[in-house]
């Protein structure tokens, strides 16, 4: 399945003029880094243009390899028809809130961050609460939505170049290469080194190196 604009369309048609954004997380399966959102919306009488011009073969970012994802991701930010933001939630705020309710505050600050508010919204997944605006959500939408499937690909390689510039700050670890999940390699260097400031804390891995228990592999 590739993104198209079949939902988009949909929402125009029973709602002619309405401006429209796609919403889209990175990061909230790993163990380490801030959860990023974005927010992608662009006119409907731009959609078809930018369809087949230069968000052309944008897809789930996790269906991308990192270097069209790099393109994909210039050609959106470069593109003067389509207005864009990104939001996070931090490390500290996933561990306070939990990340399933920090995912829904980064979404709603990319949203917030949009240079003109939209009137609804399509996320992909499920249900999120305290958008600042009505929102449909739309399970595998970054495989279905252009928009989302753009808000996606903005909040994989924003996360990406994050965990870059943490793995400079906090060497050993790996975080360049995993991007904070946890793969093998990140839990025996979390195991090695202990967590640094950049780790949740409250995730189950994490919380077995401070409590000294067994990881699991």
């Amino acid at each position: 399945m590739s993104p198209d604009l079949q939902p988009e369309r949909e929402f125009w048609a029973a709602h002619p003029g309405a401006a429209l954004a796609g919403v889209d997380e990175a990061g909230r399966g790993c163990l380490a880094g801030p959860v990023v959102a974005a927010a992608v919306q662009f006119a409907e009488a731009d959609a078809e243009a930018l369809l087949r011009g230069p968000l052309a073969g944008a897809n789930d970012s996790k269906q991308l390899s990192p270097a069209r994802r790099e393109a994909l991701f210039e050609a959106i930010v470069r593109e003067p028809r389509v207005r864009w933001a990104v939001g996070q939630a931090s490390v500290g705020e996933i561990d306070a809130l939990n990340i399933l309710r920090a995912t829904h505050l980064a979404m709603r600050r990319a949203l917030e961050g949009l240079s003109a508010r939209p009137d609804h919204a399509l996320v992909d997944g499920l249900p999120v609460r305290g958008l600042p605006v009505p929102h449909t959500a739309l399970v595998k939408g970054d495989a279905r939505s252009l928009l989302i499937a753009c808000a996606s690909i903005l909040a994989k390689v924003t996360r990406d170049r994050l965990c870059a510039a943490l793995d400079a700050r906090f060497p050993g670890y790996g975080f360049a290469r995993h991007k904070g999940y946890g793969t093998r390699a990140h839990l025996e260097a979390l195991r090695r080194l202990g967590p640094c400031p950049a780790h949740r804390r409250t995730f189950a891995p994490v919380l077995a190196v401070q409590e000294e228990l067994p990881l699991p592999f």
